[in-house]
């Protein structure tokens, strides 16, 4: 199974930068399709960036050229290079790994708990 720790939230102003780090915990997570989710206040969690175990990566359009996905899968780390920030990026971010069969054990998803990123006008 794979736990997910993400840190580097914070308060920045827009126009910041911002990098969120998430660790992984287990055998499968250099595998496993990787993604960044957000929820702002009073709305759904939203798909922000995933990165597939080779690196294929996807974006929403509200962050093309502004956020960077990346792994290491060396560290079981995943990264979000956010830049340009905007107010309506505040939320709280969640790291996200899908699940995967390794042999015929189902590894179900796996969630973070979430880090909160605020962005003022």
């Amino acid at each position: 199974q794979v736990q997910l720790v993400e840190s580097g939230g914070g308060l920045v102003q827009a126009g910041g930068s911002l990098r969120l780090s998430c660790l992984g915990y287990g055998r499968i997570f250099s595998v496993r399709t990787m993604s960044w989710y957000r929820q702002a206040p009073g709305k759904q969690r939203e798909l922000v960036a995933s990165i597939s175990g080779g690196g294929t990566t996807n974006y929403a359009d509200s962050v093309k050229g502004r956020f960077t996905i990346s792994r290491d899968n060396d560290k079981n780390m995943l990264y979000l290079e956010m830049t340009n920030l905007e107010p309506e990026d505040t939320g709280v971010y969640y790291c996200h790994g899908d699940s995967r069969y390794l042999g015929d054990t189902l590894y179900p998803e796996r969630w973070g708990q979430g880090t909160q990123v605020t962005v003022s006008s």
